[in-house]
């Protein structure tokens, strides 16, 4: 059963912006906030059929909500600042953020070979943009807002030959846990999920044939996530269920990495 037959309480009404909305993890967490009742801003990158259909969707599950997408480079400040932009002129105020737009790349790159402007565009990517789409976001959320921003078991325990993306993404747990104790004062919650494998269009090539079997033998729970997975529990963080949860890393990896 999908978590988007499933309501969180409190998200009735609430508008929320969500990067990287068009695909994966991001459009899984578009149709959970519809269906509870949110208002829901996608931004995205180049994916402009698939951002319309998530908006699309977003309106059946919620005919009455303000539903829209804007694309933009959330690496660049200019770009940053339209995505926002939009959400002023659509939304009354912004109640919630989910960041989640990111990149990985499957083909291994040892640190020997990894060239500079890789690391750079990882880490523009990956990190700077959740810098410049979080400052944005805490500039308007008031009261009960709610920040929620995806990294990855990565992150927490590293991962050889992916060293800039893990990087990127460590770096993204530091930042929930400084800014939870900066935006404590004012009532906005900071939270951070880590995800595993995900069955998602970026980690595809991967997971295939025996790959696929090899990393399911290493999950104690023996299945890869599925974007579902996660959206579930970016909305309970989300909702008036964790209002008094800020500053934590929710692990959404079936076990793989146990993290206290």
């Amino acid at each position: 059963m999908s978590h988007a037959a499933a309501s969180f309480p409190g998200l009735a009404g609430r508008s929320v912006l969500v990067t990287g909305g068009s695909r994966g993890i991001g459009r899984a967490t578009v149709r959970v906030l519809a269906a509870s009742g949110a208002n829901v801003g996608v931004a995205y990158r180049s994916a402009s059929d698939e951002a319309e259909a998530a908006v699309a969707e977003a309106v059946e599950l919620n005919p009455s909500g303000r539903h829209w997408c804007e694309t933009g480079d959330l690496s660049d400040e200019a770009g940053c600042r339209a995505i926002f932009a939009r959400a002023d002129e659509v939304f009354e105020r912004l109640d919630g953020f989910v960041g989640n737009a990111g990149i990985w790349n499957a083909e291994p790159r040892p640190l020997a070979e990894l060239e500079l402007d890789e690391w750079r565009r990882m880490i523009e990517v990956n990190l700077t943009s959740i810098y410049l789409t979080t400052r944005e976001a805490s500039r308007r959320l008031g009261a009960d807002g709610r920040i929620v921003l995806v990294s990855s078991t990565a992150g927490q325990r590293g991962e050889a030959d992916h060293s800039h993306y893990a990087a990127s993404k460590g770096a993204i747990i530091s930042f929930v846990k400084s800014i939870a104790t900066e935006l404590g004062p004012r009532s906005i919650t900071v939270n951070a999920v880590a995800p595993g494998w995900v069955d998602t269009e970026m980690s595809a090539e991967p997971l295939q044939g025996e790959d696929r079997a090899r990393i399911e033998a290493e999950i104690p729970l023996r299945r890869i996530a599925t974007a579902d997975d996660l959206a579930g529990p970016i909305c309970f963080l989300l909702s008036d269920a964790a209002r008094h949860v800020t500053g934590e890393v929710l692990n959404v990896n079936g076990g793989s990495v146990l993290c206290g």
